[in-house]
């Protein structure tokens, strides 16, 4: 044997030696753990983590993806067929690895298409692989090799098959055959016809292109594609697949309900909470950071599921009224508000940012054929206020765009104020359809007057009551003037807060100061940046709808701040407690400023801007609150409060320039408290939920009679008070009613409740039905001095 044989045998053995190794060292786990056969074949085994509701009932899960596996016996041989000759023609010849296909892969340098097997990709979702790097895909892929073979000596083919459908991701994110057939055509997967079947599978390709609801010429092209494949190995006739090809998709999209979830809203901003406790949190069998998919956690919430419903039902009787009369602005009626400068930049973003523009730019189609199809009316369905909450119509879309951009949204929160626990969360108007959430600390709007409170707050600390007259004429606030024509002179504190009369805040601000209005905020809980401007003073700082409930709280829990929480204990799998939460409070005012501000907003309720709850809504319980407007009435906002519960409602556009423009629609008293007043109505009437309507604010003892003196001055106290926090002049001041609910709607909420928990809601509503009373008008008898209505008789000494 020559010197080159011998060398040449050398370099043969011990190259195949170290190939042989590296692959040992893959499959031992040197490179990324291999999972288990358990995993592979039945990934439900990796537990789902709950959230439950203060009463136990399950509000939702996460899972890795949200799939409904079906066995193989249940998916039509159609997909079956499409499948294979179109993937894997060899499927049932190999084992795993097709040689002969990938000999040629190699030889032709990756020109021949790919070289995986349905296995191989298979393994390759299991893996969740797929790096743009050369070495490491490299890597990837002789892993992918060592699970298929594993996988085919361990399944039948049928099983693979059924695992592959189960787990693979079609178009619009949507995983599993069964999701699949259900959200492009409306039918289980048995009952797929062969062109159903070949548009599903020739979506694998590559999902955004394939979609036959954004991309329909595409997907036919793909779709016949696959019908060719099925002729060329038999699955489908030459005459039959000619046909199939000449006929158009037979497309039923409906997107399957993603608010399968109590709180929707909630159980989505909570999602990002759990993963940043388990990225805190090791799991002592794994060593690794808790999985919120995979490790079964049980996380307890305090929300109270009769209340989430009244909650949602609060808002869904309310924003369909407020929507209409949205809808009958001129410049929403004209589309003009789309024609400025503002409109145009907001329908551009719009447009750049979505999944059509996205898709079809990848697809390299030119900037002008993408924007024309925008104006091109199709079928489509969109968010509407009726008993299905949606619309079927023909729209551009375009003006789809816009039609979403016009609807309001809304966000409500109830908690508790002396433990802290929130017992409802709404982030929006329909999570279905829009996802973003109005009521976490990230989202921030302008709190226009409900940012007083804080400001009159520190008043009182400070030596004024609620008799103080303060100066309502026209003042200078950081260069700006201030003014109210409705008002001159001077006027109590108590009564300035209850009309919400702007020059009298902006006398408080220059008198007491931005920096100690600013570092009171924060005492109160409020986190977000607040500017220091003398502004701020009539709520012109951005605030999330969750800080403003924690500075509220100090009022009704007589003094202590307390911090909202909505996790109760975090468990394990087993049952095991990993974590409880639970209520964080300090004192920031004192019992008796606590319970005089408390006194001052119920003047907001029985004769302010928020007296309506009194006439129209006829709640004659014992609340206190304060009604909020912005600039150009953007921003509608109600904080109010039972001696037992708090809650706060927000309303607005998601885009600032869409704004109400009529000035008694556009306050916070039309715009958000009408949700708080449906609210409480369904909470009082509920007996079973402890929340008592006769239930009072209790006096401090301590508390100086001289602090709730009677202040009676008839030539103020009995001026009508104006509904509007604006007071600009013209057309914007024509009176305008939003209509109030009668409670007949069909518009159902998103969330449902369980069986036990639908025959408790309905014994309640038995219940009020034989104790209900007609509610009290509220009108306040013209005799009795303005403090004497406010704060009760003097006491004798």
């Amino acid at each position: 044997m020559s010197k080159a044989v011998k060398i040449f045998w050398r370099v043969f053995l011990i190259g195949l030696a170290t190939f042989i190794l590296f692959l040992l060292m893959i499959n031992w786990g040197l490179f990324g753990k291999l999972p288990s056969l358990a995993e592979l074949e039945n990934p439900s085994v990796l537990s789902a983590s709950e959230v439950i509701a203060s009463d136990g009932t399950t509000m939702g899960k996460y899972y890795i993806t949200d799939r409904s596996n079906v066995p193989y016996k249940d998916i039509s041989p159609n997909v079956i067929h499409a499948l294979v000759a179109t993937e894997d023609e060899r499927f049932y010849q190999h084992s795993g690895i097709d040689a002969r296909r990938l000999a040629s892969v190699i030889l032709s340098f990756g020109t021949n298409g790919g070289g995986s097997t349905i296995t191989q990709q298979l393994a390759k979702n299991m893996l969740g692989q797929g790096s743009k790097n050369r070495v490491k895909r490299m890597i990837e892929k002789l892993k992918e090799m060592i699970v298929a073979i594993k996988l085919e000596k361990n399944f039948t083919k049928e099983e693979i098959l059924a695992l592959y459908l189960n787990t693979v991701e079609y178009s619009d994110h949507v995983f599993g055959i069964r999701n699949a057939s259900l959200t492009f055509f409306q039918k289980e997967p048995d009952r797929l016809t062969i062109d159903e079947a070949a548009v599903l599978v020739g979506m694998l390709n590559a999902t955004g292109t394939f979609n036959p609801r954004t991309n329909p010429k595409a997907a036919v092209e793909r779709r016949n594609i696959v019908i060719g494949q099925m002729v060329r190995n038999n699955y489908v006739s030459q005459e039959e697949g000619a046909r199939l090809k000449l006929t158009p998709i037979p497309l039923h999209y409906r997107k399957i309900d993603e608010n399968s979830n109590l709180a929707p809203y909630f159980v989505d901003v909570l999602r990002d909470d759990i993963k940043a406790w388990c990225r805190e949190h090791k799991n002592p069998k794994t060593g690794k950071p808790y999985d919120i998919y995979k490790d079964g956690l049980k996380i307890y919430t305090t929300i109270n599921p009769r209340m989430q419903l009244y909650a949602e039902m609060a808002v869904a009787r309310h924003m369909p009224n407020l929507q209409k009369v949205f809808n009958s602005q001129q410049n929403i009626k004209t589309g003009s508000v789309w024609k400025t400068k503002d409109g145009i930049a907001v329908l551009e973003r719009a447009m750049k940012s979505s999944d059509r523009w996205r898709n079809m730019e990848d697809d390299g189609i030119k900037e002008a054929d993408i924007r024309a199809s925008f104006q091109q009316k199709v079928p489509m369905k969109v968010f509407a206020w009726n008993t299905k909450r949606e619309l079927d119509t023909i729209m551009s879309p375009l003006d789809s765009i816009k039609y979403n951009k016009q609807m309001l949204q809304a966000s409500f929160i109830v908690t508790d104020p002396f433990t802290g626990e929130i017992r409802a969360w709404v982030g929006g108007i329909d999570f279905k359809t829009y996802k973003y959430d109005h009521a976490n600390i990230n989202t921030k709007r302008q709190v226009g007057s409900t940012f007083k409170t804080l400001l009159y707050t520190l008043a009182i600390m400070n030596g004024y009551t609620p008799e103080t007259a303060v100066s309502v004429d026209p003042v200078n606030l950081g260069g700006k003037m201030i003014a109210d024509k409705k008002y001159s002179g001077e006027r109590p504190l108590g009564y300035c807060l209850a009309a919400s009369i702007n020059p009298a805040a902006a006398n408080l601000m220059n008198d007491i100061g931005v920096n100690r209005t600013i570092d009171f905020a924060k005492q109160c809980g409020i986190t977000s940046n607040i500017p220091p401007y003398p502004s701020i003073a009539l709520g012109a700082a951005d605030i999330s709808l969750i800080e403003m409930v924690r500075a509220y709280t100090m009022f009704p829990a007589g003094g202590m701040n307390t911090n909202p929480y909505y996790i109760s204990r975090i468990e394990d799998r087993n049952g095991n407690v990993l974590e409880t939460f639970n209520t964080q409070h300090k004192e920031v005012i004192s019992e008796a400023d606590a319970y005089i501000m408390t006194k001052m907003m119920e003047g907001v309720v029985n004769f302010g801007t928020a007296r309506a709850l009194r006439g129209s809504y006829g709640i004659t319980s014992e609340l206190a609150g304060k009604t909020g407007t912005t600039n150009n009435n953007a921003d509608g906002w109600f904080m109010g409060f039972s001696p037992q519960i708090l809650a706060g409602a927000w309303v607005g556009a998601d885009d600032p320039i869409l704004r109400i423009a009529n000035n008694y629609v556009g306050q916070g008293a039309q715009m958000a408290m009408p949700i708080w007043a449906y609210f409480f109505q369904e909470l009082y009437k509920d007996k079973t939920l402890g929340i008592d309507p006769n239930a009072r604010f209790v006096q401090p003892p301590d508390l100086k009679n001289e602090m709730i003196q009677d202040w009676a001055d008839p030539s103020l106290t009995n001026e009508p008070m104006v509904e509007g926090e604006n007071s600009a002049q013209g057309d914007a001041n024509q009176y305008i009613d939003v209509p109030i609910s009668d409670g007949k709607e069909k518009i159902i909420p998103e969330s449902k409740l369980n069986s036990d928990e639908q025959r408790i809601l309905q014994e309640a509503k038995n219940g009020s039905k034989k104790d209900d009373k007609k509610a009290d008008s509220g009108e306040v008898k013209k005799k009795e001095g303005f403090f004497r209505r406010l704060f009760g008789p003097k006491k004798k000494s």
